[in-house]
């Protein structure tokens, strides 16, 4: 892959932190986890229909497994709880590293997997166990990354250095697809016994790079300061719901948006090569190479002007934005012109989504404080994500049995467009807010506790 990140500055943080290194780690650690994650849903619309579900009922085994694809989405609430947890109680880092293992382990392991024509049924219970694996370890990927970025980063360049993490993920969907556009030109023969199976065996070597990168990154200065001084908070999930149950109940309806992105990645990958459009598989994975590198471009440029104008502006662009454009990129997907879906992905998911998508880390981030930050973005995003995951499932419901309906998908995508900016509205803006002051108004109310040893770093 040639993508890069955008270079940050290197003067420090009023925080003490290293903002530079914070956000190269996050940016590469996310895009490598990320390609682990997003082959899944390429593979999932074109591939695993035919390979691990029965070949009886073509319809219905298209369904499943595009089901199997939200049931990520399902598991990711429980990683939520468990890893914003100890990600609150034991760092950052220590996270970050066990959630690229965990995500390493099981995209390999789906490689290795036998088909429904060797074992029968066994063969999607395992790649649904495998799929559940995966969704945890998501759960505490970008939280974790999130708050690392945050942390580290200097005072009003929040929304930047945290927008580093995110454009690491649209670069694993960029390393992903490509990865995936040979394999997909494959005969179908060979792409459906062998060929498959590649993008998932490269995962081993994806983690190992980003091991490497983890493994050398310090601790927030924010967290082992606060940790030393308050103690880190023995039930984080207890004091987040008792001090910030609004803000979680926000960031769940935020994340909604989300819905454009697995509608946008595998939906309409799915519509757009069935019998209904008739569009190549080659054409429509190289749009989306060419949407998200766009989107890596523009994620960045979005967070600096949140840092200028604010979150919710920022946020509300591209929420509000992409309710408009999910019609637009679905009536060009149904005419079946491969010119007319690169021009409207490029500009509805590379631009517009991009707004929205480039600025959440800081936006959510910002709502709470050092001891509950983790849990707080982890449970809040992965409950709404959990939601944009079997959307794709009710989507392909909508759709009808001739899978024409794109209208009812866009109305269906555009209603959560448009909850997602609702729940925008209703926030507190933190852009100018100094970190250590973050969630203070809820959290200075908590009884004190001792400080309780932890092991950081």
């Amino acid at each position: 892959m040639s993508a890069r990140p955008p270079q940050p500055p290197t003067h420090p943080p009023a925080s003490g932190g290293k903002p530079r290194k914070a956000a190269i780690a996050a940016w590469a650690g996310s895009a490598l986890e990320y390609y682990d994650f997003f082959i899944y849903g390429s593979a999932a619309a074109l591939v695993f229909p035919h390979v691990f579900f029965s070949p009886d009922d073509p319809a219905t085994a298209t369904l499943i497994s595009l089901a199997s694809f939200g049931v990520a989405y399902a598991a990711r609430p429980l990683g939520a709880l468990v890893l914003g947890h100890f990600g609150d109680r034991l760092g950052r880092r220590k996270i970050m590293v066990f959630t690229l293992i965990l995500m390493g382990l099981s995209t390999f392991l789906i490689g290795c997997l036998p088909t429904y024509a060797q074992v029968g049924t066994a063969a999607p219970v395992l790649l649904v166990l495998m799929r559940v694996l995966q969704g945890l370890s998501a759960a505490g990927e970008q939280a974790s990354a999130n708050s690392m970025t945050l942390e580290h980063a200097p005072e009003h360049r929040r929304g930047y250095y945290t927008s580093f993490t995110l454009s690491g993920t649209q670069a694993g969907q960029i390393l992903a697809t490509l990865v995936f556009i040979p394999v997909a030109a494959l005969p179908e023969e060979q792409l459906h016994t062998w060929g498959w199976r590649i993008p998932f065996l490269l995962s081993f070597f994806v983690t190992v790079v980003g091991l490497v990168l983890r493994r050398k990154l310090d601790e927030t200065p924010v967290f082992e300061r606060t940790s030393a001084t308050e103690g880190v908070a023995r039930l984080p999930l207890a004091d987040l719901l008792r001090h910030h149950w609004a803000d979680v109940l926000r960031v769940v309806a935020a994340a909604l948006i989300a819905t454009v992105s697995t509608i946008f990645t595998v939906w309409a990958l799915s519509y757009a090569t069935s019998d209904a459009v008739g569009l190549s598989k080659t054409a429509m994975l190289w749009s989306g190479v060419a949407a998200n590198v766009v989107a890596l471009g523009a994620i960045p440029l979005w967070a600096r002007l949140s840092d200028r104008i604010g979150r919710k502006p920022v946020f509300l662009i591209g929420s509000l934005g992409s309710g408009v454009m999910v019609f637009v990129y679905l009536w060009a997907v149904s005419t079946g012109s491969a010119a007319l879906v690169l021009v409207t992905g490029i500009l509805f998911f590379g631009v517009v989504y991009s707004a929205a998508n480039g600025i959440w880390p800081a936006f959510y981030g910002e709502m709470f404080g050092t001891r509950v930050r983790l849990s707080g973005m982890a449970v809040g995003t992965q409950i709404g994500f959990a939601v944009a995951g079997f959307a794709v499932s009710f989507a392909e419901r909508i759709a009808g049995p001739d899978g024409e309906n794109w209208l009812g998908v866009a109305v269906f995508t555009a209603v959560f467009c448009l909850v997602a900016s609702a729940a925008a509205l209703t926030a507190k803006e933190t852009f100018r807010t100094p970190t250590v002051d973050l969630g203070a108004e809820r959290t200075d109310r908590a009884p004190a506790e001792r400080p309780v040893p932890t092991t950081v770093g």
